[in-house]
Parts: C-alpha cells; structure tokens; sequence
C-alpha cells in the first residue's frame, strides 16, 4: 500500500472519529426557565411562566408537570400534569378551581395561571418538562409571593433615588452654566457701553481741540490789532503837546 493510501485512510478513520464524538447522544439535556419569583395580591391573578428549550423535535410523549411546596413546609404536591396532548389539574390542594393551562408545547412554553390568589399561595413552585429521548434535565422554581398590596422592589426604589440625584446634579448644572452665560453677558454689554462712553469722550475731546485750534489765530488777531490800536493813541497822545507849541508862535 502507497505512503497516500495510507494518510487517505487514517484521515478518514480521524473524521469518521469526530463524526462519532460530535454525534448526537442517546440521551440529550432539556433546558428548563422561570422567573426568580413572582409578586401577586390578594384576589387577583398571576402567571407563571415556564419555556424549555430541546435539541429535539416536540414529541407527542412530551410531559410537563407543575409542583407546589407551600412556605414554611417540606412536602412538595403535584398541582399540575400535561400528558399525551391533554392538561390534567390534579385534584390535591385548592389550585383545582382557580388554575388554567395556557402553555403551549409547540412553542416550548408551559405556563400557567393561578387565579384568585390567597395568603395560602405563598410557596415555591417547580416546572419539570420531559421530551423524550431529552429527559436529562434540572427543573426550574420560582417563587410565589402574595401580598395585601404588592410592595415596592428595592430595585425601583434605588433606581429612583439614583435617577433624582443625577437629574437634581443635572439642574444644578444647568443653573450654573445659566448664571454663568448671563454674567458674561452682562460683563460684555457693560464692556461695549464702557467702550462707546470712552468713544465719545476721545470724539468730544477731538471737536473741542478743533474748535480750539480755529479759534486761537482769532484771538491772535484781535490781540494784535489791539496792541497796533494801542500803540498808534500812545503816539498821538505823545504827539500832541509839541503840536500845542506851534499853535502858540
């Protein structure tokens, strides 16, 4: 046999190998789901859900069965059973006459509601789904609390708190860049008045020496024409008394 026979060979030996490994198992796990727990008052109605997930198709041998452990007690009690296609309320316990089946197992949904609730309905209640050949899996439990009003979580309490304290920094914030924006507007229309004030004043002061200026040769002018009036009555007034003496010879 050639050296590539040989390696064509026990590659297919490697894959048919991990063909095997992967291969589907005769036993494969379900996955089921609840809600953590579920709050109700006292005359009204809740739901309890609960989805699976299979590798395998919906089977017609598919059970659901719902089990209810009451608060503070160690026995656990069958409420509910699917089977074969028909939902059966089992007779044990008072959920007989306030419980309706509205799963549906094509959709992987096995839920049910529990009508008229009481203080009595306080317990853990467990979903359990079977599809065959899936019949490996863990159930899921949810818990059922039944109150006069139903309380607010902790959960919304503090993410309301959380929201009014970011919401409170927020406008305050906001106040402060508003105060800010004002002042510095205010600021600018002082600074443009100072500006135009300081404007008027450097143009005032500009007309003024202007007016200054044309007016001082005019005042020279009259200055001098008064000293030339002035000399000229000083020498008629020397003049005169010489003239006086010519008169008398």
């Amino acid at each position: 046999m050639s050296q590539g026979a040989r390696g064509s060979g026990s590659l297919l030996l490697l894959l048919a190998g991990l063909l095997w490994a992967l291969g589907p198992s005769p036993t494969s796990s379900i996955h089921v789901y609840t809600q953590r727990e579920v709050h109700g008052t006292v005359g009204s109605h809740v739901t309890l859900s609960c989805s699976f997930w299979s590798s395998e198709w919906i089977s017609e041998d598919i059970s659901i069965t719902w089990h209810f452990q009451a608060e503070g007690s160690r026995d656990s009690i069958s409420i509910f059973h699917y089977a074969k296609g028909q939902p059966y309320i089992d007779d044990v316990g008072s959920f007989k006459e306030r419980m309706e089946w509205v799963g549906n197992p094509h959709r992987k949904d096995g839920s049910i509601v529990i009508h008229n609730l009481d203080y009595t309905d306080n317990g853990t209640f467990t979903c359990d789904v079977k599809n065959p050949p899936d019949i490996v899996g863990k159930s899921s439990q949810v818990t059922l609390y039944v109150f006069e009003k139903v309380p607010t979580r902790y959960g919304i309490v503090l993410g309301s708190i959380i929201g009014g304290a970011l919401l409170l920094v927020v406008v305050v914030v906001a106040l402060v860049y508003l105060i800010r924006y004002c002042w510095l507007r205010r600021q600018a229309a002082l600074q443009r008045r100072l500006s135009a004030m300081e404007k008027g004043k450097l143009q005032r002061s500009a007309k003024d020496a202007s007016k200054r200026s044309r007016q001082a040769p005019v005042l020279y002018a009259m200055l001098d024409h008064s000293r030339s009036t002035k000399a000229v009555s000083e020498k008629k007034a020397k003049g005169a008394p010489g003239d006086s003496r010519k008169d008398k010879k």
